[in-house]
């Protein structure tokens, strides 16, 4: 299975959709639970880089936060506190 940068926007949309419709105020997303939903987590292919440069892309909201950062910048762990409403 070959995994793409659109598949992690994709999923991303999806989970931050969702919470939307629910009329959440914010949603904490976790890196590892991200690449898990898109390609399995710990998994061999990993596209870690790839999903946390999505979320970080992502988080464009004024109030949007990083709640957990590795320090290496890319990893797991990541935390992003996406609000709501969206643009």
């Amino acid at each position: 299975m070959s995994v793409h940068r659109d598949d992690f926007v994709r999923e991303l949309t999806s989970i931050l959709n969702a919470a939307a419709e629910i009329g959440a105020f914010s949603i904490d997303v976790h890196a590892g639970d991200l690449h898990r939903r898109v390609v399995g987590y710990p998994s061999v292919n990993h596209k870690m880089p790839t999903c946390c440069s999505v979320m970080r892309e992502a988080a464009t909201v004024s109030g949007d936060k990083v709640m957990i950062a590795p320090p290496k910048g890319n990893g797991a762990n990541r935390v992003i506190r996406f609000v709501f409403p969206r643009g």
